[in-house]
């Protein structure tokens, strides 16, 4: 987050670590330290914005129409404003200003912003977050049809207009999978929980119309339970540093015979993960 100059979440976080209870009293110190000095240096992003939600979408009809005359405005004054959007998404990493970008894109009334962005998913490599914020990009736009892209070592055809633009368009069985963590994790364990809903918001992202995201769609008891231990299992690992699966799978109830689907969905989560940390 401070990489990215998102300071006012990096102050969210910090906030909610400190009303944990169970960890050394070292951690707590230093959270504190890093906080108050966020508060002195960053003091405009010290209260949060009405809409820094973790989908940084525009959903409020009047701030949208404030933004779609904003963007008119810049087009009105500068001819190549949309050429300078577009090039900031297609040529920068995935940063806070690419997402703001794109959302102003999804507000210009210029048919050949939709091939622009259908091709360059189609033909271009780009991380998985990235994919599908250029996917709801294209939905918000009013695209019809469906786009072909690789999505790790997939490919996979999307539907445009069945894209969620937030996290209650998603099926119920994604959220029914983080119940289940809740449920074992949100009382005892809240740091895990938090850190379990951030992975499982851009993970779903990542693998969107993935394989392993149409397997958590027959809603399935015993996929849902896969999916929600190997969730509990990651977060667990990185925020303790030890693997501790032979407790977590029978919160579950993994059974023996549930074990080879249970490590591939936790590889599934560990490559993502991974691959978070090689960025």
């Amino acid at each position: 987050m401070l990489e990215n100059e998102r300071y006012g979440e990096a102050m969210e976080v910090l906030r909610f670590l400190l009303q944990c209870s169970g960890q050394n009293e070292r951690n707590y110190e230093e959270w504190r330290a890093l906080l108050e000095w966020l508060e002195a240096a960053f003091p405009e992003a010290a209260v949060p914005r009405e809409n820094d939600a973790d989908t940084e979408e525009i959903d409020d009809p009047d701030e949208a129409e404030m933004t779609r005359q904003m963007v008119n405005d810049k087009v009105a004054q500068d001819a190549g404003y949309a050429d300078k959007l577009l090039a900031s998404v297609m040529n920068g990493p995935l940063t806070e200003q690419t997402i703001l970008a794109l959302e102003q894109l999804a507000y210009l009334d210029r048919p050949e912003i939709d091939a622009a962005l259908a091709d360059w998913l189609s033909e271009t490599p780009l991380h998985p977050l990235l994919q599908f914020r250029v996917l709801q990009t294209l939905r918000r736009r009013g695209m019809e049809g469906s786009v072909t892209l690789k999505r790790g070592q997939e490919a996979v055809e999307i539907e445009i207009d069945s894209v969620p633009l937030d996290p209650s368009e998603f099926p119920p069985a994604i959220t029914r999978i983080l119940e289940r963590v809740a449920d074992q994790t949100e009382v005892h364990e809240p740091t895990l929980f938090y850190f379990a809903q951030e992975l499982w918001s851009q993970f779903i992202m990542a693998i969107y119309g993935t394989l392993d995201y149409e397997s958590m769609l027959d809603e399935d008891e015993s996929t849902l339970d896969i999916w929600a231990a190997a969730l509990h299992d990651i977060v667990s690992e990185s925020l303790k540093g030890f693997r501790n699966e032979d407790e977590i799978r029978p919160l579950y109830g993994i059974t023996d015979t549930m074990r080879f689907r249970y490590e591939g969905a936790y590889r599934s989560l560990k490559q993502f993960v991974a691959a978070g940390a090689e960025e």
